[in-house]
């Protein structure tokens, strides 16, 4: 089941039992909905951080103090994500993620499921908020040389154009990398080679990316009309305005797009002045604005992404699948995750028909929505 559920719900040893109208045997954990709407608890694939903690100068316990801030928000599982940075600093925030996924065992926070590199391989000319100084080119280790998780899921965002970016593409696949595509000017030529190479999703759709233009279908236009390709995108209505975020999902169809956050350290904490990556962002009536001018991420959690996109027509059903059940696909983490269904982990989020956050359950434990 997708979302928008009103049942009662038997929980054991951390999973989803059954579901029942009547009231659950006395030795089986249980709660009632008691008219919620129940949805699969939502996974961010890309977020840089929250709270003022920028997940690439994060410790392990500031990263927990992000994972307490997200499920309260709705996130059951996370990916931290990280943006061009120096050798020596990716292989300690690795480390501080590592530690992290084994605090976070079985306390109700945000479960970290793996890492994403956003931009290691990027096309200077679209960097956006990326710093290009610590983009790297491709001839055969960079790969394997850069520091991975002892667990879990890995995630690179990159430009199929760079120096030897389809056989990157190849060996993301080889190695069990999830290939995205972003940051990117490739011509539809290049962007089939990725294709045919392994890369089946994009990454913030629009952003950081050629448009579609009458007589240039451009890399978006080029993610629209090949089918088996996935995309998420920032339904922050900054990055891209609310009809448009109608008018790709429906074209593309929710089955096939996931949103994200890509929120930054200022979430959260209001408007104001902030320093991340080395620079100023401003943050001003929920948009963020670097040193260069250049939207900086959000500041918007999936709560605020799902809301927005029930205001926008969309049906619970269509929504459920694109804050949890396609994440969870493109994570390969569908058999445990991002659908309400027995046997899966008890990770749940109860909404009022308004679309507040009434409850958060993870892994069968209540989350201190304070």
């Amino acid at each position: 089941m997708y979302g928008g559920l009103r049942e009662n719900i038997v929980v054991e040893e951390g999973r989803i039992a059954e579901f029942s109208d009547r009231t659950a045997e006395t030795d089986r954990e249980s709660f009632d909905a008691a008219g919620s709407l129940i949805f699969p608890g939502f996974i961010d694939v890309h977020t840089h951080g929250a709270i003022g903690v920028d997940v690439n100068a994060a410790s392990s316990d500031e990263l927990m103090k992000v994972a307490a801030f997200l499920a309260r928000n709705g996130v059951t599982a996370w990916v931290p994500t990280l943006v061009p940075d120096s050798d020596e600093n990716y292989r300690r925030v690795i480390g501080e993620i590592d530690r992290l996924m084994e605090m976070q065992e079985g306390r109700p926070v945000a479960q970290a499921v793996g890492v994403h590199y956003e931009g290691v391989f990027a096309n200077e000319k679209m960097c956006g908020a990326l710093r290009p100084e610590y983009f790297k080119k491709y001839t055969g280790g960079e790969l394997a040389e850069l520091p991975r998780l002892k667990s879990g899921v890995h995630m690179m965002t990159f430009a199929p154009e760079v120096e030897g970016g389809i056989e990157l593409a190849a060996e993301f696949v080889r190695q069990g990398w999830i290939a995205s595509i972003g940051h990117t000017r490739a011509d539809t030529e290049t962007l089939d080679k990725a294709f045919t190479a392994g890369a089946r999703h994009m990454t913030h759709f629009f952003n950081a990316m050629t448009g579609i233009h009458h007589r240039d279908i451009g890399v978006a236009g080029w993610g629209l009309k090949t089918d088996p390709v996935t995309f998420d995108i920032i339904a922050d209505g900054v990055h891209v305005h609310p009809e448009m975020l109608v008018l790709v999902c429906r074209a593309k169809t929710p089955g096939k797009v996931t949103l994200i956050s890509d929120s930054v350290a200022p979430a959260g904490l209001g408007d104001g002045e902030f320093e991340a990556w080395g620079e100023k962002i401003v943050v001003e009536g929920g948009r963020t604005r670097n040193e260069r001018g250049s939207i900086a991420g959000s500041v918007i959690t999936m709560h605020d992404a799902f809301v927005r996109m029930r205001s926008l027509g969309f049906s619970e059903s269509e929504v459920a699948q694109m804050v949890s059940s396609n994440p969870a696909k493109l994570l390969g983490l569908e058999d445990s995750r991002g659908s309400i269904e027995a046997g899966k982990r008890a990770d749940l989020v109860g909404v009022s028909d308004d679309g507040a956050i009434k409850f958060v359950m993870i892994g069968g434990e209540f989350v201190d929505l304070g």
